[in-house]
């Protein structure tokens, strides 16, 4: 035994012991909305490096801060009983980033065409996404 609140052992066997108003956590690690959160995220952060310093640490942080903002939305939204708020505010946030990326390529941020188009790809699949799981939780 170790501690009031830490693992128990009993019967050779690990057992963890939980107050009775603590609520277990959704895994958001699985939904593919959340897998494309955070190849989105990652890759925000790999393009934004070739960015020129000005729109670096300008737009570039915005999208960087946006696209990080969505993927711990969704988890949060994952964990709540009444998703459908939640997930309107994940919509209006996806719709953000579009605008931020439209913004990007307009600025000539990106460091070639070929990554705009992908960003752009990989945003309005997200939207599709999100704006599927709202449907579903209406």
């Amino acid at each position: 035994m170790i501690g009031a609140d830490g693992p128990r052992v009993s019967g050779g066997r690990l057992k963890k012991s939980r107050k009775k108003n603590e609520k277990k956590m959704a895994r958001s690690e699985h939904l593919p909305i959340y897998k494309k959160a955070m190849e989105i995220a990652l890759y925000f952060e790999q393009i934004v490096r070739n960015f020129s310093r000005y729109n670096k640490y300008t737009i570039g942080s915005d999208l960087r801060n946006k696209s990080r903002e969505i993927a711990c939305h969704i988890m949060k939204v994952n964990s709540l009983q009444d998703k459908r708020e939640g997930l309107r505010e994940l919509c209006g946030m996806v719709d953000e980033l579009k605008v931020l990326i439209r913004l990007c390529g307009e600025a000539k941020a990106f460091y070639n065409q070929n990554s705009f188009m992908h960003s752009s790809r990989l945003v309005a699949e997200l939207a599709m996404q999100s704006q599927g799981w709202y449907a579903y939780a209406k």
